[in-house]
């Protein structure tokens, strides 16, 4: 139970500041091009690196500061740091052929999937 309140409440936290930097970022840059997503997912990424470093060096984490951290606030601050602390576990390991397949696969199924919900969801109501 401490470890899903732990990740409700740093969901909570980092679906709040996505909402915040990605409004802020966009209001700074305009709205041409989607700055503010790219902008989370770049920082999510970096602050994943040093948290799972930081981590592993110094044995710090407790399961439950992880749940926190990790997937609570960075996971809803943007889940491309979880699709790339995968990556780089896989890459660590030596499965080089996984690294490519989960890149290729996880990028090109999520775009095909959206497109499918939004074909889904105009042939139902348009």
């Amino acid at each position: 139970m401490k470890m899903l309140l732990a990740v409700a409440i740093g969901g909570a936290i980092g679906a709040v500041a996505r909402y915040k930097t990605v409004g802020w970022v966009g209001h700074l840059a305009g709205g041409g091009f989607p700055w503010g997503t790219m902008t989370v997912n770049v920082m999510g990424c970096f602050l994943m690196g040093v948290l799972i470093e930081v981590g592993s060096l110094k044995q710090v984490l407790t399961p439950e500061l992880r749940g926190f951290v990790a997937v609570g606030i960075l996971g809803a601050f943007t889940t491309f740091s979880s699709f790339a602390l995968d990556v780089a576990t896989l890459w660590e390991r030596g499965d080089a052929a996984p690294v490519a397949a989960y890149i290729a696969a996880s990028t090109a199924l999520s775009i095909l999937a959206l497109f499918a919900g939004l074909w889904s969801i105009r042939q139902v109501l348009t």
